[in-house]
């Protein structure tokens, strides 16, 4: 039994064998899993129906629980920034968020190091994110 706030099976599975800069894809129900995530990706779908499970609630599950150095977000090619962006901010205190256009964040996804893709119904647009694994440090 376990005590923290993630407890599915999978993605402490995935989490567990993924190392320093291997990516971890959360994405919103827009997002084209099958075709711009790294095929041999592991797939997670939470999507079990629109507005379950959110983006947010995935990283309130994740982010205590895995060193995270880097984050990176998709920005829409014209308008404001996404409203999640500071949902982001909030849940990733001293992190600055690198922004990429669509087809560039696409890219990055599909990226050998991506290692998990978190499938979410997440009815907001441009609620993709992709995080960094970081390092543990030794004990002093």
């Amino acid at each position: 039994m376990l005590k923290g706030q993630l407890l599915h099976p999978q993605i402490l599975k995935v989490l567990g064998e993924s190392g320093h800069g291997s990516g971890i894809l959360i994405a919103d129900g827009n997002y084209p899993f099958a075709t711009r995530a790294n095929p041999a990706a592991e797939r997670v779908y939470l999507n079990l129906m629109p507005g379950l499970c959110s983006v947010m609630q995935v990283m309130e599950a994740l982010v205590p629980s895995i060193p995270i150095e880097a984050a990176h977000v998709m920005i829409p090619d014209e308008g404001g920034e996404p409203s999640i962006f500071a949902d982001f901010r909030r849940a990733l205190p001293g992190l600055t968020l690198t922004t990429h256009g669509r087809f560039p964040f696409y890219d990055l996804a599909r990226g050998s190091d991506v290692s998990l893709v978190i499938a979410t119904g997440e009815q907001r647009i441009y609620s993709n994110i992709l995080l960094v694994v970081g390092v543990v440090p030794p004990p002093k």
